[in-house]
């Protein structure tokens, strides 16, 4: 049996690796915004011959578009981001590209102002605020007789809340480390699709944890003068079978639409991926420690 109490060190102490190397890189390179946040020009476009990214980045600039990122999209495709342009610029800019390169087709393109990305910005900030509010409420709710059940601890509902926020802040902290870093040296943005997928990483990791959380409360009810370590170990090892094989199931479709799903939502799946994997680990390895550490002087 995997004990989550007497060996949360370990637990806490691989946490704290992969959290602090995430707020160094927070700290140090921010976050890049696309244009859904900053407002400005996206198009994909595919070549009728292969093209290398750096010789667009380099005829573009050429041509006085600075600031302009170029990245390869499939085999022939590529995706131009640039600040806001006028119908004069964007004008000039395919014309630079139609007699450089020859001709492409224009598989997408966005423009967006900057105020509408400031607006995007900030609801992108309160929906994610909500949400954590909601999963707050929602616990205090639906575990609000619990203190009624421990003989030998006195758990409230909101210490369930609160590990489960401390989880969750993991839980999102590790994929915005990691989106710092690709953005430092691969260019990657945060875009719509990003909140989306944290949103997501919210919704999965919160209920991993409840069922974790709701065993205790069914094992409380059965043995309440049993020893809340002892209490804590055994509903989580009797829910470990069932987190892991859910999680196994959608990391392998995450894996699969990674490797096969294309450019497009390669990142999206990424941040998935990484959320989920840490999201699984937190509800096993953190938010029950965090459980037992509050109480372990009133056992």
């Amino acid at each position: 049996m995997i004990s989550v109490t007497r060996h949360y060190k370990i637990w806490f102490s691989i946490s704290a690796f992969f959290i602090g190397a995430s707020i160094i890189a927070i700290a140090l390179w921010g976050l890049a915004p696309g244009i859904d946040f900053r407002g400005g020009v996206q198009a994909e476009l595919t070549f009728e011959r292969e093209v290398n990214s750096q010789q667009i980045t380099e005829e573009l600039q050429t041509a006085g578009f600075t600031g302009v990122v170029v990245q390869p999209v499939g085999e022939r495709g590529t995706l131009i981001k640039s600040a806001a342009l006028d119908e004069a610029r964007l004008a000039k800019l395919k014309d630079t590209l139609q007699t450089k390169f020859g001709g492409f087709e224009e598989i997408s393109f966005e423009s967006i102002g900057p105020s509408i990305g400031r607006e995007l910005t900030t609801r992108a900030y309160w929906q994610v605020i909500l949400v954590v509010l909601g999963i707050v409420f929602y616990i205090a709710y639906a575990f609000r007789k619990i203190g009624q059940l421990a003989q030998n601890a006195k758990i409230a509902a909101w210490h369930l809340g609160m590990a489960t926020i401390v989880a969750l802040i993991h839980d999102i902290i590790i994929p915005l480390g990691l989106f710092a870093i690709l953005g430092k040296y691969r260019a990657v943005e945060v875009d719509g699709l990003f909140i989306t997928a944290l949103l997501t990483i919210l919704g999965f990791s919160v209920h991993d944890t409840i069922v974790v959380f709701d065993r205790i409360r069914e094992n409380l009810q059965k043995y309440p003068h049993k020893h809340l370590a002892t209490l804590i170990d055994y509903s989580v090892n009797s829910t470990l079978a069932r987190s892991i094989n859910t999680s196994s199931t959608l990391i392998f479709v995450l894996i699969a639409m990674l490797l096969f799903g294309g450019q497009t939502i390669f990142y999206f799946v990424l941040a998935l991926l990484v959320g989920v994997t840490f999201g699984t680990y937190s509800s096993i390895f953190i938010a029950s420690p965090i459980l037992y550490l509050w109480h372990r002087n009133k056992t």
